[in-house]
């Protein structure tokens, strides 16, 4: 992927770095950015690994990152980015749905959640939100999570697919687009038998009897979210 430049192109500028496995996705968001005095993409990436050499080498100010990317996923990607030792935010832009993947991606360590079908309005304030260390959510998330706050402690309704962890749910995703176990195996760089593991996990947790049932329910799961 290409490196923008190595430093911002005048001071005070915010560096931006975009992972996203969409090049048109991502020229889209530079055009947007481009035209902020304040703010310069200073890279991009498709993938995970890429993305963590360009962490390491740019030290952006925020990554923008998606969901589903090439290779890797972007929460497991938020995760390890948390872990290096740079004061780095993070924003997700995704198709994915905000009631599912929202908490997630902000307990993995990202600080806003924004749908593609509204960054064209809304990306330059959810970066600058994200910036000032607030955390940026659509009016509906942030009346669904303050609404569980509030009734903490006592029984919620929860989607099935909620029950499952981080993992699980990128692995039943990656079932749902009709990748083979060792295609998912490649995909998230662990072992075929540890994928399998995963779906027996998941199997169980969402009461499916096999394995042709399992790829049924994460096809149609992945109709409708996408």
């Amino acid at each position: 992927m290409t490196t923008h430049n190595k430093k911002p192109a005048r001071k005070g500028k915010a560096r931006i770095l975009i992972v996203d496995d969409h090049p048109l996705v991502r020229r889209g968001l530079m055009d947007l950015i481009a035209d902020e005095p304040d703010l310069v993409v200073c890279g991009e990436a498709a993938d995970a690994v890429e993305a963590l050499r360009q962490v390491d080498a740019l030290d952006p100010d925020l990554v923008i990152i998606d969901i589903s990317l090439k290779q890797g996923h972007g929460l497991e990607l938020i995760k390890r980015i948390r872990t290096r030792d740079k004061p780095i935010k993070m924003l997700v832009c995704s198709m994915h749905d905000e009631a599912l993947f929202a908490e997630r991606a902000l307990r993995a360590g990202a600080m806003g959640y924004l749908n593609k079908e509204e960054a064209t309005e809304k990306v330059i304030d959810a970066i600058r939100e994200v910036l000032r260390g607030k955390v940026y959510l659509s009016a509906d998330m942030t009346e669904r999570l303050l609404g569980r706050a509030v009734k903490a402690g006592k029984p919620l309704a929860r989607l099935s697919n909620e029950s499952l962890s981080d993992r699980e749910l990128a692995v039943f995703e990656m079932l749902g687009q009709g990748l083979t176990t060792g295609a998912i195996a490649d995909k998230l760089q662990l072992s075929v038998k540890t994928i399998e593991t995963y779906r027996e996990h998941i199997k169980s947790k969402l009461d499916l009897k096999n394995s042709a049932e399992l790829g049924r329910h994460a096809a149609q799961w992945v109709l409708e979210n996408s």
